[in-house]
């Protein structure tokens, strides 16, 4: 690859990247340094299972991975650009954390733009720390904030993405469902609609997740993961709901004081249900630590931007007859159009 080449990819990383914000030279100088830190200790999946010193469990994960890759080009229609063919043990949790911020009285989260990649809904940084600064600055100027860890990120395909140790925790279709949507994404991405991207690269991913599991013949697996779906659709659809009492609220033309004080009223409400919808779950409680922050319109615009428009997907999926490049050029007509993805 020509030096200049090289250039003009970093500047679309850095772009990319960012996610969201501002076009300070300092933000745009921690994404590319991020990035390329990151991707200095990157090597082939092949020579870390040919590494004596690779743990077994990492083995076998890689190789799933390569598995699920493979499934990914050839079932789901998915870019084959080399992406997931490196390796990187970042030592870290998360890679970057997003950071949300909407007004007080408002579900509609700040969206700055960017010449590449649009405007979009969160912001990212490399270092919490960072974070963590634009956040409080955010809260002085009285708006409702969200900064979040992400196990992964997306170069668009811009560049090769390389497979992190963040994706490999958890169960082995948590890893299939992460490739699937970050893989979506390099496959379409429409400038200016956060809640679009988001909603059609997670149908995808589900999507993805059951077909990947029926082939390989994970009853008792495919049971577990259409019970975390159910456990996942019934958490959202309580954040929807929500999040749709709040809109209401905020159309209303009451003074401040009393905006606040229903605001309040409503989140704890969203406390005592989340409480009840637990005793259908047998004690599960993987969602108990989101539930413990202090919850606020920020938390609940992200999750509106992932999963409000993700029935409407799956319904094109299914009018597709389940053929994914037919799916992929209903998705993408349906995008040119100035209207949601609505079921």
């Amino acid at each position: 690859m020509s030096g200049q080449r090289v250039v003009w990819r970093l500047l679309a990383v850095m772009l990319i990247l960012t996610t969201a914000g501002c076009t300070s030279v300092s933000y745009y100088s921690q994404s590319v340094t991020g990035h390329l830190a990151l991707i200095s200790s990157k090597r082939p999946v092949s020579a870390w299972l040919a590494d004596e010193e690779s743990s077994p469990e990492l083995k076998r994960k890689l190789r799933l991975s390569q598995e699920i890759l493979h499934f990914a080009h050839s079932e789901m229609a998915l870019p084959d650009n080399g992406s997931y063919r490196h390796y990187i043990d970042s030592g870290q949790k998360y890679i970057v954390w997003n950071v949300v911020a909407t007004p007080e009285f408002s579900l509609q989260p700040l969206q700055p733009c960017f010449w590449i990649v649009g405007c979009l809904s969160y912001r990212g940084y490399y270092a919490r720390e960072s974070a963590e600064a634009l956040a409080a600055e955010y809260r002085l100027q009285g708006l409702d904030v969200m900064v979040g860890g992400s196990r992964a990120y997306s170069t668009l395909g811009w560049l090769s993405d390389p497979l992190l140790n963040t994706l490999l925790t958890g169960p082995d279709w948590a890893l299939a469902e992460v490739m699937f949507h970050e893989l979506a994404h390099q496959r379409l991405y429409i400038d200016d609609d956060s809640a679009f991207n988001e909603a059609f690269a997670t149908a995808v991913a589900e999507e993805g997740v059951q077909r990947w599991l029926q082939q390989q013949g994970e009853e008792a697996e495919i049971v577990r993961y259409l019970k975390q779906q159910q456990r996942r659709r019934q958490f959202n659809q309580l954040l929807l709901t929500t999040r749709g009492r709040l809109q209401q609220l905020y159309r209303s033309e009451q003074p401040s004081e009393a905006l606040r004080s229903e605001k309040k009223r409503l989140f704890t409400t969203l406390q005592q249900e989340y409480a009840q919808l637990q005793q259908l779950w047998d004690g599960y409680s993987g969602y108990d630590r989101w539930m413990e922050r202090a919850l606020n319109n920020a938390h609940l615009a992200q999750i509106a931007t992932y999963y409000e428009q993700v029935p409407c997907f799956q319904k094109m999926i299914e009018e597709s007859g389940g053929e994914m490049e037919r799916f992929y050029l209903q998705a993408a007509q349906f995008s040119t159009m100035a209207r949601r993805c609505v079921a």
